[in-house]
């Protein structure tokens, strides 16, 4: 397995950072150090399953931001308003099958106020929700917004498999 240059480099810097002085010796040194560790320990090549389109990425954070606001005013008005606010269990089927999108979309969900994803079933590819301050029967509503969350997360972060895993 040959080694990569830029961890090399990377250690090279960590090692001359720790020596406190910059001279060829401890360059040098930090160069034979970083080649003998990543000859004697090699990293495994890791793909996390996450890659990165700008535009989708953007749209996504334009969509996220304005339901970081909503879910927000709407629950602050829960808050103020006396009396329980309305709660609901809801149970969403993701259509992505990779785990790191699973994972970014279990995040986005308890990241915004007012749902909070209470259990997760990989294998069946489906999330149990609490939702918080939207009264009536938003069981079909919950679920349209989390396949948008679903689709957009996967089209700013995704591979060709998982896009085409989405309708």
């Amino acid at each position: 397995m040959k080694p990569r240059l830029a961890l090399i480099a990377w250690l090279a810097v960590v090692w001359v950072t720790l020596q406190g002085e910059l001279s060829a010796g401890d360059v040098l040194g930090g160069l034979a150090v970083a080649l003998v560790v990543t000859w004697l320990l090699p990293l495994p090549v890791l793909d996390p399953g996450i890659r990165l389109r700008p535009v989708a990425l953007v749209d996504f954070l334009l969509w996220f931001g304005r339901d970081m606001v909503v879910s927000t005013v709407r629950v602050v008005v829960w808050v103020v308003r006396p009396g329980v606010p309305p709660t609901q269990i809801v149970r969403v089927r993701l259509r992505t099958s990779s785990e790191s999108m699973t994972v970014m979309i279990m995040v986005a969900l308890s990241s915004v106020p007012g749902s909070l994803v209470v259990e997760a079933y990989p294998e069946e590819r489906e999330l149990v929700l609490h939702v918080l301050g939207r009264p009536g029967d938003v069981t079909e509503a919950v679920r349209a917004d989390v396949a948008a969350l679903e689709a957009r997360i996967v089209a700013a972060f995704g591979t060709l498999g998982d896009r085409e895993e989405l309708p």
